[in-house]
């Protein structure tokens, strides 16, 4: 689950456009934290992971990989 989280979360960063610090602002977390998420297994927290699929417009379901 944390290798199709981590490409997927990734993929949807780029394809928004925004860059790590634009994200994490509007989240509320540092973009540090942002790149942890996609470069070790370091999760979101539950509501950190709804503001991610919020501001880049995707699924839950999508990021962990249960759908396509």
């Amino acid at each position: 689950m944390y290798e199709i989280f981590k490409k997927r979360l990734k993929e949807e960063i780029k394809l928004s456009g925004m860059t790590n610090i634009e994200l994490a602002t509007k989240i509320s977390v540092s973009p540090e934290m942002i790149t942890q998420y996609y470069t070790t297994s370091k999760m979101p927290s539950l509501e950190t992971f709804e503001k991610l699929c919020r501001a880049l417009d995707v699924s839950a379901d999508y990021l962990l990989g249960l759908s396509d």
